[in-house]
């Protein structure tokens, strides 16, 4: 679980308890006074990983988009999200959710991979070209001219 969750480790434990001695989300949210909705996502992933829903990963999973792309086209034809997920061992059903709507607004393209890290040439310095730095500095020197110009004009007039 993520270290961000609303349920501590005693308490997720004390649900899986709960699920495996045979309560639904709903009574066992209701048990323990603990919002429904939290307690429905801990529920589906006690449904895909059983105890091991209680075992926090160290790292991210990270999907191709060929993967991405067979998950889509499958839920659009009528798979359902836990078929899904149990079948690619995916970490919530929420993925195939996030990855549906992705899709819908974005096409193929929306699944593919981002380049991880700050674009080349983002920062001043790295990665531009001697020509670009020139360019920015004289920017930089036109913007801080006409500042000073201004300031020059606002003292004549008796403002500053």
């Amino acid at each position: 679980m993520k270290p961000s969750s609303s349920l501590t480790t005693s308490q997720r434990e004390q649900l899986v308890d709960l699920f495996e001695s045979g309560l639904g989300y709903v009574a066992a949210a209701s048990r323990y006074g603990f919002s429904s909705a939290v307690v429905k996502h801990f529920h589906r992933r006690w449904m895909l990983h059983g105890r091991l829903c209680l075992v926090e990963s160290k790292t991210k999973s990270s999907f191709p988009f060929e993967i991405k792309k067979e998950v889509v086209e499958r839920f659009l034809a009528g798979a359902t999200k836990m078929e899904l997920a149990a079948e690619f061992e995916l970490r919530s059903v929420q993925l195939v959710t996030t990855w549906t709507r992705q899709w819908r607004a974005g096409g193929d393209e929306a699944l593919m991979p981002k380049p991880k890290g700050r674009p080349v040439g983002s920062s001043p310095g790295l990665g531009a070209s001697e020509e670009d730095k020139l360019r920015q500095q004289v920017k930089r020197l036109e913007a801080e001219n006409a500042y000073l110009k201004k300031l020059r004009d606002l003292r004549n007039q008796g403002h500053a």
